[in-house]
């Protein structure tokens, strides 16, 4: 059991709150904090003293004082006015990541929302009523605003919800379940809307992601080493003992277990290669870069999923801190270089792919005994050419633009929710540019037979061939490389 507002949360956590594989609550303890957080800003609410967001206007209005009375509507204007995201509707994990983000946050009692509103947002997560949020329209500073608008408008009977794949009006599924929509007091909407949980949740499910596609990387290249009849020499664990980066170390480890027992790697031991070309030599360095890039983006995600990130910050009865908790660059940053990191996971495969085709060391040109009146395997490698370039394309990083917002008031902002989202895209091209270079392998792997290969190698050998068929004749490859997508997608290979 979780519990909210007291608990460490980690990626692991998250993901399995929304799968429904963890039970999530809120303790005495935790609404403790809350209760006692909500008195504080009902004192200041009844105050003559200015205090943002709570009495006065916001962004560049936030000299403008708001009596007692108009408190509500300030409130539910700010979530209607800034509920302006355009574009398609993220995934519904997403949306249900982002709620629990936002729950946990509001529970460590410096926001200074009632108990009533949390509750019916965890309702919201264990019943799956899960709001439509646009992908676009977040700058990622003041919070992913428009984004987390979205997200909590079915709160006060607006917006949408999914509904299995359909997307019905809020104020209908409200009915359904019997529930009215809540009206909104001091402090609550910039509570809600004021954060970093859709830039966070991005952050959440890549992590989530490449961690078994930095795996896989190790396995697809061990696969294509072995098909290539590579040397086992670069893996030693002295050579990496000298350059001890944890990456590189991890992923020399993985590889000596992938190639261990390999009668293939054995019966070329005394050949008279000297060295194999960089994609083959040098896993270590590179996917172990990206694993250090995927240890920085993990560690800074863990930090801002136990953190409080809105505004203003609620210390006493009557001290309200307005700072920039909300700014989004701390993970801006790190999900641009993460990015990288995982473009680079394809760049490298690409290039295993295209020396499987040229036709050395006994494998023959494409990879196809009957070449010339049979392409073999010459054009998947245009797909993944053309895969690495439009990841390339994507790691221009949206961290190093700003564009001021608010009349000047908001003058620099992190663009953090591009980032997060390009991260997602560079990933999903991973999924496609994988599944064709198991495809080269697992053909050249044939090539090398009778040989065997070590128990791991040989078990991903089978779960390739047991949907894909070697390729004699040229035939239609689509079906191929989209059934070994779903595969890598759905996580069908073993990486450990």
């Amino acid at each position: 059991m979780f519990k909210y507002g007291i608990d460490h949360l980690t990626v692991d956590k998250v993901i399995a709150i929304a799968s429904g594989a963890l039970k999530a609550v809120i303790t005495d303890e935790a609404k403790e904090k809350v209760t006692i957080c909500r008195k504080k800003v009902e004192t200041m609410a009844s105050s003559d003293a200015a205090v943002y967001g709570i009495n006065t206007g916001f962004g560049p209005l936030c000299d403008v004082q708001i009596t007692p009375e108009e408190t509500s509507k300030l409130q539910e204007n700010l979530l209607i006015t800034h509920a302006v995201g355009v574009g398609n509707p993220i995934d519904k994990t997403l949306s249900k990541i982002m709620m629990i983000c936002k729950v946990h946050a509001l529970c460590q009692g410096f926001s200074g929302v009632r108990l009533e509103m949390i509750e019916r947002i965890i309702y919201f997560i264990e019943n799956n009523m899960l709001p439509v949020v646009p992908e676009q329209g977040s700058v990622g500073a003041s919070g992913d605003l428009a984004p987390l608008s979205h997200l909590f408008l079915p709160l006060l009977g607006e917006g949408e919800f999914w509904v299995n794949d359909e997307i019905l009006p809020a104020n209908e599924v409200l009915a359904s379940h019997g529930l009215a929509p809540l009206t909104l007091m001091a402090k609550e909407g910039l509570g809600l809307i004021n954060g970093t949980q859709f830039i966070l949740s991005h952050a959440i499910l890549g992590l989530k992601k490449m961690e078994y596609l930095l795996d896989l990387a190790d396995v697809a290249g061990a696969m294509s080493l072995e098909g290539f009849q590579g040397s086992a020499s670069p893996f030693r664990e002295e050579l990496h003992t000298i350059r001890p980066f944890k990456g590189n170390l991890k992923v020399a480890e993985r590889i000596r277990m992938l190639l261990k027992g390999s009668q293939n790697v054995e019966n070329h031991l005394d050949c008279e290669r000297v060295q194999d070309p960089y994609s083959i030599r040098c896993m270590p360095q590179v996917h172990g870069a990206s694993r250090n890039a995927f240890n920085h983006l993990n560690e800074l995600a863990e930090i801002e999923m136990n953190s409080v990130t809105d505004n203003p910050i609620v210390l006493s009865e009557t001290e309200a801190i307005s700072g920039g908790n909300f700014h989004g660059q701390p993970l801006a940053m790190v999900l641009d270089y993460a990015s990288i990191a995982a473009a680079e996971l394809g760049n490298i495969s690409d290039r295993r792919c295209y020396l499987l085709l040229e036709g050395k060391y006994g494998l023959p040109r494409l990879l196809t005994e009957a070449g010339g009146l049979n392409s073999g395997f010459m054009i998947p490698q245009y797909t993944t050419a053309a895969l690495v370039t439009e990841n390339k394309s994507l790691c221009f990083p949206p961290s190093a633009d700003s564009v001021p917002t608010s009349l000047g008031q908001e003058d620099h902002v992190s663009m953090g929710s591009i980032s997060g989202r390009k991260f997602n895209q560079i990933l999903g091209n991973l999924d496609k540019i994988f599944a064709i270079e198991l495809m080269y392998a697992a053909q050249a792997m044939d090539f090398r037979r009778p040989n065997t290969f070590s128990e791991i190698i040989e078990e991903n050998f089978k779960l390739v061939r047991s949907k894909v068929a070697k390729l004699e004749e040229d035939r239609v490859l689509k079906d191929d490389i989209n059934i070994l997508v779903n595969m890598v997608k759905n996580q069908k290979f073993i990486v450990a």
